[in-house]
Parts: structure tokens; C-alpha cells; sequence
């Protein structure tokens, strides 16, 4: 998958998925896709934001894997980690964007019930840190 550093907010490919199956197929399934997805991507297009969808969430992020996204936009927490975790677990980080302040994480949690056991893979940990210096730096130079 051709993804940008996190820190270039030069213009990733922003897919928005869904709510409804299917994208809503119209407002067959939920009017969610017209009446709140669809206007908030306008807006978000209106701000040079180069984002598009609502895309049904069953193959989004399958699209994103094969390059035509940089950055999926999913409505709800195990939307979005789901298929993430599946295709990278390991190296897979979540983070939050449009807030004021730096939010990542692992995106495989806290592992508590392996911690002090030696068992523990660090290297999402390891990821997930490098990307928040990497943004935190950017914001820094206002470009995040």
C-alpha cells in the first residue's frame, strides 16, 4: 500500500467510509450516507481536502491496500481497527486526526495480560511512537 509519511498534509487520497452497508445504497439501508457523510466530505472538499465516498466499508479498505487511498476515514472504532489489525497488526498504529494535540496509539492495546512476561512484540509500540515525534514535530512547523 503507497501511504505518505504521516507528517506530509500535502494532499493524501482521504477515502470516507460509510455507515450503512453498502454505503446506504441510496437511502436504502440509512439515510446516514446522504443526509451527514456526503455533506461533511463536500465540506471537508471545500477546504481542499481531497476526500472522497462515502465508500461502502466491506471493500474501502481493500482499496486503500491496493493504493487508491493514502488515509480510510472510518465512523466508528472497530469499523476502521478491524480490518487494520487483519493486515498488520505488528506495525499497525491508530491515529486520530483533527485534533489540537498529538493522538496515536498501538493498535494492538495495552497487552496487559502479557506484560512482564517477555512475550511482547514492541515493534508497534516502537511505530506508533515514531509517527507521534513525527507529528508532533510538524505541528511544531505548522504544517500539521
Amino acid at each position: 500500500m503507497r501511504a505518505p509519511p504521516p507528517w506530509d498534509t500535502t494532499g493524501p487520497r482521504v477515502a470516507v467510509a460509510g455507515l450503512n452497508p453498502h454505503a446506504g445504497e441510496g437511502g436504502l439501508f440509512g439515510r446516514e450516507e446522504i443526509e451527514i457523510i456526503t455533506p461533511a466530505i463536500k465540506a471537508a472538499q471545500a477546504e481542499g481536502i481531497n476526500a472522497s465516498g462515502p465508500w461502502p466499508g466491506d471493500t474501502v479498505f481493500m482499496m486503500a491496500r491496493q493504493g487508491e487511498f493514502d488515509i480510510v476515514v472510518a465512523q466508528y472504532h472497530d469499523h476502521g481497527l478491524i480490518p487494520v489489525k487483519y493486515m498488520g497488526l505488528e506495525k499497525g498504529v491508530n491515529i486520530t486526526l483533527g485534533l489540537p494535540f498529538v493522538r496515536n496509539s498501538p493498535d494492538h492495546g495495552t497487552a496487559f495480560d502479557i506484560a512482564g512476561t517477555g512475550k511482547a512484540d514492541a515493534a508497534s509500540l516502537l511505530t506508533a511512537m515514531s509517527y507521534a515525534s513525527k507529528l508532533v514535530s510538524a505541528q511544531s512547523r505548522g504544517k500539521a
